[in-house]
This record gives structure tokens, C-alpha cells and sequence, in this order.
């Protein structure tokens, strides 16, 4: 949900870079559609078992983000969500193996939308992060908060607000940015016309000081780590907005950080949607995997015939080169796996808006690794549908990994409704 603001200070010579490096979005996937053809897989439909967990559906759910995380410790995973409509943050705990029992922890935190896991206060527990939008539909108030949900360890969880009333928060992660051995954190703020994206730095007793890396609004994703090898913790974000672009922030030490662009689309319309890291072609270096499926700007919401997947190559010092990866109606949420343990790097996406109208539109897919850069696109449900995040652990324990996703109903139809789906892999 963003706003069609021009940006006035791009000049004419970096647009036209950009549009040289720009790749023809429209015919990037023409291989890999002959590659579904020429190499048949097991990874389909077929491949899941589905089953709701949690509690029932009511209303139109808005599950914004979860995350598997063996919170409590026990051996087995469970699962953690945020409902942005409701304001809550749920735990979904798995004991005994396949049983799932779901409770609300903490107080309320308005409009949460991301939810990452860390032991901040090294006491041996897992503690929660929640970046809170304050609303999830647009405004330009300063509604953001960094909250943690701090567990005692005896499955009990109080709310700290480390960062409060200011633009609205999408993102938060723990890393040692400083290298002084504790947790520090970054956080992107879309805001509206106003956001930013900074670096908390953890002075110990729950203290954190804030230092500002840009001004920019539209960050959706800011995870941390060490893009170009040289031993610190780099920052990478994902701005939709006017901009549609990635910035790395390269960790030059002692607490500096330099702002580059490593990728950017000159489709204002490019819907960025969702950014992960992974060393995908597994060379030894991190590099980027990102969605463009965001369809909150249109009178009716909705998919674009560009949106799909891809990735930045890195070359191991941090420059980074485009490469597709394929076409995606709706893409958000995208999650490299090796899902068939073949030893390479599938994806995962979700479908968050799609023609859901079309009974044979695709809500959750894989883009299988054939090797040689080359992915196949596999579907592996038509429903339900909305889908805007996805997950993957091995839930039962039996060596292969399987996926939680949640639904997000934000527009019609409202007839193939979700909250948190399991998706067993048979």
C-alpha cells in the first residue's frame, strides 16, 4: 500500500542506467516454461497433505507474518504469528508430536507484521521481535513500534517497547552490527510518505541508541548479514514505494555503514513484495532472493502479468548481478529450500493476489532447481487462497521439510479462507 509520489531527484543519466540493466520483465520466464515440459518432477500438488492448525477461522484473517521457532524448547517445532487485524501475537505450540494448541501472548501490539526470534538478553530463552506497523493500511502518522516480547522461561511473555511513535515499522532483526558480542537490531520503517531504515544499537539493561542509515519510506525488508566476506554484518533492504529498489548498507566498522544500490526497477508499478538471503547457487557467498507480487495499489486489488521471482547473484565481494528466475502472479514471501533433497536450492513463493476468480490460478508454487541456473515452476495448491507468507521446518520430525502458511484476506473472494495452514510433504 504506497503512495504514487514521483521521485523528483532521480536524474535522467541513473534512470537510463537503470533501464539498461533492466531486463525485458515480460519475456524472462520463455526457458524456463520449455524446462517444465522437458523435465518432469515429483514436487506438485500431490507432494502435500493440507490441514488447518490453530484456532478456526472467523472474520477475514489477517496473518501478516509467522515464523518456526522451537520455542519452548521441547524438540519440536512450533509456530509464532502475527494477526494484523486483530492486534495480537499468537503461539501455536506442537506437544505432543502433530498436536497444536494455540494461545495469544503478550498485550496487545498494534498492527504487528513481522516477527523474527532471538535470545536478547543471553538468559538461554528464545525471546520475540515484533515490528508494528500501528495500522497495516496506509497512514502517515508516526503509529511504528520495535516491541520484544521477553520470555521468563516459564512460557511466560511481557511486552518491551524498544522503539515507539514513529513511521510505521515492517521489519526488525538481531545481529551483532558492532561487533562488541551482543545483539543489536535493524529496522525498516515504510511509513507513507515518510519512513527510514536504522540500526538500534543494544547498550545492554534493554537500552538501545538509534543511528539512521536513510530517509527513504517504503522499506518492507531489512535482514542482516555479511554480503562481501569480510568478517561484519552488512544490512540489506527492500524499498517499494516510488523506488523498487535494494540497498545494501556494507558494514565499514566501528558502528559507519556505506549505502549502495544493488539493484533497482525502473517499473514504478514493480510491486516488490518480499526479500530473503541464501547462497542459492551455493558458491560460498550470500546472495539475494526477492518477489515482486504486490497488489494493494490498484482500484481492485490485484496481480500484474511481471510479477514473479528472482535473484542477485552475488560475486562475493557484494556486487551483485540480476538474473529471473520465473513469472509468479501475486509472488510475496519467497523461501529457498531444498524442498525434494536433491542438494540444491528450491523456492518456495506464496500468492497474496492472484485472479482468484480462476479456479486453476496458483496460491502456493515451487520453482524447482534444475541446475545451471534453470527453474521449473511446480504448483502445489490452488488453495486456499491470499496467501502472503510461508514458512518451512521439518514439523514431525521425519527428516523432510514441510510448510506453514497463512492467509491474509484483505479482498475478495472470500469463499477459500485461511488462517495458518500446515502442509505436510508426503
Amino acid at each position: 500500500m504506497k503512495p504514487s509520489k514521483t521521485a523528483a531527484f532521480l536524474s535522467t543519466a541513473y534512470i537510463a542506467l537503470l533501464t539498461a540493466c533492466q531486463p525485458n520483465i515480460n519475456d524472462r520466464d520463455k526457458s524456463h516454461s520449455r524446462s517444465l515440459e522437458e523435465n518432469p518432477s515429483t514436487i506438485g500438488i500431490e507432494r502435500f497433505q493440507s490441514r488447518p492448525i490453530g484456532k478456526p477461522v472467523v472474520g477475514m484473517p489477517w496473518i501478516t507474518d509467522l515464523h518456526l521457532v522451537d520455542l519452548d524448547q521441547d524438540g519440536l517445532k512450533d509456530i509464532v504469528a502475527c494477526e494484523g487485524k486483530l492486534n495480537q501475537v499468537s503461539w501455536i505450540r506442537q506437544h505432543p508430536i502433530g498436536q497444536f494448541t494455540e494461545r495469544i501472548i503478550g498485550k496487545a501490539i498494534a498492527g504487528p507484521a513481522h516477527i523474527e526470534h532471538a535470545d536478547l538478553d543471553s538468559d538461554g530463552d528464545i525471546d520475540l521481535l515484533i515490528a508494528g506497523m500501528g495500522l497495516v493500511t496506509p497512514s502517515n502518522d508516526p503509529i511504528g513500534s520495535v516491541v520484544v516480547l521477553e520470555n521468563d522461561g516459564k512460557e511466560n511473555f511481557s511486552n518491551r517497547a524498544l522503539l515507539e511513535k514513529v513511521p510505521r515499522v515492517t521489519h526488525v532483526e538481531a545481529g551483532d552490527l558492532d561487533g562488541d558480542g551482543d545483539l543489536d537490531l535493524s529496522v525498516g520503517q515504510f511509513g507513507y510518505y515518510e519512513g527510514e531504515i536504522q540500526w538500534l544499537e543494544n547498550q545492554g539493561d534493554w537500552q538501545f541508541s538509534r543511528h539512521s542509515l536513510s530517509y527513504l519510506e517504503g522499506a518492507i525488508h531489512t535482514p542482516i548479514t555479511d554480503f562481501d566476506q569480510d568478517g561484519d554484518q552488512d544490512i540489506v533492504a527492500l524499498l517499494s514505494q516510488d523506488w523498487e529498489e535494494i540497498h545494501l548498507f556494507q558494514n565499514l566498522g566501528q558502528g559507519e555503514f556505506k549505502n549502495k544500490v544493488a539493484y533497482g526497477s525502473t517499473n514504478k508499478d514493480f510491486g516488490s513484495s518480499g526479500l530473503t538471503v541464501d547462497d542459492l547457487d551455493q558458491d560460498g557467498d550470500i546472495d539475494i532472493v526477492y518477489t515482486n507480487g504486490d497488489g494493494f495499489d490498484y482500484s481492485v486489488p490485484g496481480s500484474r502479468s511481471w510479477h514473479g521471482v528472482q535473484w542477485l547473484e552475488n560475486d562475493g565481494k557484494g556486487n551483485f548481478e540480476y538474473k529471473p528466475i520465473g513469472e509468479q502472479a501475486g509472488s510475496y514471501s519467497p523461501l529457498p529450500i531444498d524442498i525434494d533433497a536433491d542438494g540444491d536450492k528450491d523456492i518456495i513463493v506464496a500468492s497474496g493476489f492472484n485472479d482468484w476468480s480462476n479456479s486453476d490460478s496458483a496460491s502456493l508454487v515451487c520453482f524447482e532447481n534444475l541446475g545451471n541456473e534453470q527453474f521449473a515452476k511446480r504448483i502445489l495448491a490452488h488453495q486456499p487462497t491470499h496467501l502472503v507468507v510461508v514458512d518451512a521446518a521439518d514439523m514431525d520430525n521425519d527428516g523432510d521439510l514441510d510448510l506453514v502458511s497463512g492467509g491474509f484476506h484483505f479482498y475478495p473472494p472470500y469463499d477459500k479462507l485461511s488462517r495458518i495452514t500446515l502442509w505436510e510433504n508426503l
